[in-house]
């Protein structure tokens, strides 16, 4: 089968957002051809280069989405016209209805107007300019303008046109990519999007022009995101870039085949926003258990007096309150030690880090045995790669119970990686934090220090139950959260995907004429099943129909008796 894998700011470069499950999906499925499509974020990211890929990825084809050069397609009357019939319609829908589910009508309306900009762009080589000019600014500010369009849309200035028409020149050029013909998107088998948004567009015009069916898995949703990122926009932006992602995720669920939410949360969000329950399967994300397995098959080997954070240092993460936490707790349990593992998230981590390190000083002064011996303060800050903490499963290793405070979270992998090293944990209810723990945790209300300390201490002072909880995480992890249940899950929905799709080929026999029953059922199996039966006619046919013309089977004549 091949497949074309289509990313966004991660695979197959060494950094970004889906690289590592990915990378392990594709190494796991060597018994198929994976064609890789992806957009990169940033040019810093395409000059750290590639990850080393094997040797089933048949081609990488890349696109900056951080950049668009203009395509220098001058556009005649015609065809400027069809684009602002078409850009004018897409504006219109986002001054219409609401910004959540839209209904069957505005969601035929928006898909009208998407194609048909998709449409120009392939006829015309490109909507880069078209979508950059002052017509697009003018199509945005009639739609509204216009009579029935909300009051926040009627309210936008033209820093607010401007904005939008900026961002939505960003997320469609897509559009503007020859991505989509026979030699291309057109010649898989399936498309998987690995995240919703500009990853999925290019899947989404793949089905409009050559029928491939597409597979979307979202371990974050993207509308989501998108949400919590503009609340800082105006109200007229924000109302207008709400609806146009509400209206393209629901295009998207909608013709996907197949979505798989990494997570009952994700699912929550999906459906609200279109997604049709039949078409969900949820698969958890898949980690590597053996990078674990010392540590977790050797769970005494922990400081009993030890509590340890392991993650990215940033604001959601919410360490002011473990450090607020950590107080009550010492005046339970004086001995107990507080290790926050873990470096920096960008500009905003390195300040909030300075922050903490401060408030730690301020709230544990460093203790002395007399006046002229050194203090030692009961909270450290450390990263991963020193000598004392090597790797990842040594950071979990380095304390009894792992502590995960966060007031944002979606799947929250370091609580995995918790449960495979055997350590019992102490959670805040975000995110699908309750669905991964599942009962082998204690889970506490988001910022809220003391609930935090109660539960830690209770943990401190019950060896026991720490080591029932922490056999009991282990064990749901390795059922669960594993690489190899990831990709037996996906290698199921291919199958039954292709199982599902109609032929998008037609086969004639020697006279000319459709051969019916053409398609061997075996044909869907991966393995070289099937011979040449029939001479192909068809545009991006599958690769498992390619091959030489031969004469259809003749029937068996009857003998005698029968």
């Amino acid at each position: 089968m091949r497949i074309g894998l289509l990313t966004e700011g991660g695979y197959p470069y060494v950094s970004g957002d889906a690289r590592l499950w990915v990378d392990r999906l594709v190494r796991g499925l060597d018994q198929h051809e994976f064609d890789v499509y992806a957009l990169s974020r940033s040019e810093q990211q395409e000059d750290e280069g590639w990850v080393p890929l094997p040797p089933q990825v048949n081609r990488v084809i890349t696109a900056p989405l951080w950049m668009a050069e203009d395509d220098g397609a001058v556009h005649g009357r015609r065809a400027r016209r069809r684009f602002a019939e078409s850009y004018g319609e897409l504006a219109a829908t986002l001054c219409t209805g609401t910004s959540g589910e839209p209904s069957a009508a505005e969601a035929d309306r928006f898909a009208n107007a998407l194609y048909g900009l998709a449409e120009l762009a392939r006829d015309e080589g490109g909507l880069v300019g078209a979508l950059r000019s002052e017509g697009a600014v003018r199509a945005l500010e009639r739609a509204c303008r216009a009579p029935g369009a909300p009051r926040t849309a009627r309210e936008a200035r033209v820093p607010d046109l401007l904005a939008v028409a900026a961002h939505l020149e960003h997320a469609l050029r897509p559009l503007s990519l020859d991505w989509y013909e026979d030699d291309g998107l057109g010649a898989v088998d399936l498309c998987h999007a690995t995240s919703g948004g500009p990853a999925a567009l290019p899947g989404l015009l793949a089905h409009h022009f050559a029928g491939v069916p597409l597979l979307v898995t979202e371990y974050g949703v993207r509308l989501r995101t998108h949400y919590l990122n503009a609340a800082e926009s105006s109200p007229a932006v924000r109302a207008l870039l709400t609806a146009f992602h509400g209206r393209l995720a629901a295009e998207i669920y909608g013709r996907a085949t197949i979505v798989t939410p990494g997570n009952a949360h994700a699912r929550r969000w999906q459906e609200r926003c279109g997604a049709h329950r039949d078409k969900l399967r949820t698969v958890y994300p898949g980690m590597d258990a053996t990078r674990f397995a010392e540590v977790g098959e050797s769970p005494e080997c922990a400081d009993a007096d030890t509590l340890v954070w392991v993650g990215r240092v940033e604001p959601a993460k919410d360490l002011v309150s473990l450090l607020h936490a950590f107080a009550d707790i010492r005046k339970e349990e004086p001995k107990t030690r507080l290790r926050i593992i873990g470096a920096p998230s960008g500009p905003e981590g390195e300040a909030y880090l300075g922050h903490c390190r401060a408030l730690a000083a301020q709230l544990f002064p460093d203790e002395a045995d007399g006046p002229h011996a050194v203090g030692d303060n009961p909270v450290s800050f450390e990263e991963i790669g020193g000598p004392e903490l090597p790797t990842l499963a040594d950071a979990h290793a380095a304390g009894a119970v792992t502590v995960l405070s966060s007031v944002v979270e979606g799947f929250p992998l370091g609580l995995v990686e918790a449960m495979l090293c055997g350590r019992a944990t102490v959670s805040t209810d975000v995110g699908a934090v309750v669905e991964v723990i599942g009962g082998t945790g204690l889970v506490v209300p988001p910022r809220n220090p003391r609930a935090l300390a109660e539960a830690c201490v209770v943990l401190l002072r019950d060896p026991e139950r720490r080591a029932r909880l922490g056999a009991a995480a282990r064990a749901r992890a390795l059922e669960l959260f594993t690489v190899e249940q990831n990709i037996t899950a996906f290698h199921s929905i291919y199958l039954e995907i292709v199982s599902r799709t109609p032929v998008r080929r037609v086969l004639l026999d020697d006279a000319g004429e459709p051969l019916p029953f053409a398609a061997p059922a075996e044909a869907h199996v991966p393995g070289r099943w099937t011979g040449p039966t029939a001479r192909v006619v068809a545009r991006g046919g599958p690769t498992w129909a390619a091959g030489p013309p031969v004469r259809a089977t003749a029937p068996i004549p009857a003998t005698e008796g029968a």
